[in-house]
């Protein structure tokens, strides 16, 4: 298929993109460039754009004959988000009704979402199904929520076809080492913990300890990037026989802010100094998903579920690019 990546030059949808390709389809990278770096989709066919501008949408849906969209182009800093509101349902939500009306318009009906697990805010029960009370606690999980009702009603009326895929954690570097996770400024615990490893940063921080949780910090599900692209092909697949697809990716498996901070010690052979800060306002002690769903509808396992195996892939890329993407 002929699919257009939005966000493509992103982390997530740099990985996706390679992964399309690999798979026999051919993908189109359409990015901003506000995030993403052109120097991981060099090998692709690229247009520097943005979802604002509805008659560039409408020439690239019909120049290059798409037949599905796949949409990694959200900001995506909860914390950024409570600050600045406005920009995230300016960029995630008008911009994405931007690209559902020019999808409309020219009859490109299949949409693969990059939803998240943000859409359920503070959850009653661990871990985290579908069926889970969705209620977000800041704009950016309210704006990635806003996106799916949006779908789900546009696929109601019968022009729409789509999967929001609800992402934990993602993690890693995919693409057999070569691609990896370059924020700038950077806010994922991993990176960040390479980064203190590597010198780049004189240390890394704690944010309580006092948790309900074996050692007192907060448990997150980590989903390696690949696995969570390969979910994403199985849904493309699936929506030739459902119109409406909703799914958690996660390994189920949770690791601890401090279990994280040890296997990068471990995986590096590197000593830095951690600290022990206040809580952060807002964070659940446990966050993990029951991803049963996917597993059961999509035959999607998650392959790469170890911390140590996730960790040496993102130490390795580090390691090979210490200034991130030359871009």
């Amino acid at each position: 298929m002929r699919v257009l990546v939005a966000g493509g030059a992103g982390y997530i949808g740099s990985n996706m993109t390679a992964m399309l390709a690999r798979a026999g389809h051919e993908p189109i990278v359409f990015d901003n460039l506000s995030k993403g770096h052109k120097a991981a989709v060099i090998e692709y066919e690229f247009v520097q754009g943005d979802l604002a501008d509805y008659d560039l949408l409408i020439e690239i849906l019909k120049k290059y004959k798409i037949e599905l969209v796949m949409h990694f182009a959200a900001l995506i800093e909860a914390g950024e988000s409570v600050e600045f509101p406005l920009k995230y349902y300016r960029n995630n939500v008008c911009n994405t009704r931007n690209l559902l009306g020019a999808m409309a318009e020219t009859g490109v009906k299949k949409f693969v979402f990059s939803s998240s697990a943000a859409v359920y805010g503070i959850p009653q029960k661990i871990p985290i199904a579908e069926d889970t009370p969705t209620n977000p606690i800041n704009p950016y999980g309210q704006t990635k929520l806003d996106v799916e009702r949006m779908c789900h009603f546009q696929s109601a009326a019968g022009r729409l076809m789509y999967a929001s895929l609800r992402y934990f954690n993602a993690c890693g570097a995919g693409a057999d080492g070569t691609l990896g996770e370059d924020h700038r400024p950077e806010s994922h615990l991993i990176p960040l913990t390479i980064q203190a490893a590597t010198g780049k940063r004189n240390n890394i921080e704690i944010y309580g300890t006092d948790y309900p949780t074996p050692d007192g910090t907060c448990i997150r599900d980590y989903i390696h990037i690949d696995d969570l692209c390969r979910a994403h092909l199985l849904a493309l697949a699936r929506l030739d026989e459902q119109a409406e697809l909703i799914y958690n990716l996660g390994n189920g498996e949770g690791y601890s802010v401090r279990k994280v901070i040890e296997t990068v010690k471990k995986v590096s052979g590197k000593d830095f100094e951690v600290l022990e800060v206040e809580r952060r306002p807002g964070d659940p002690p446990v966050l993990t998903a029951d991803a049963s769903k996917a597993r059961a509808q999509l035959g999607w396992e998650p392959k790469i579920g170890k911390l140590e195996d996730i960790v040496a892939g993102v130490w390795m890329w580090h390691n090979e690019h210490p200034n991130g993407y030359n871009d």
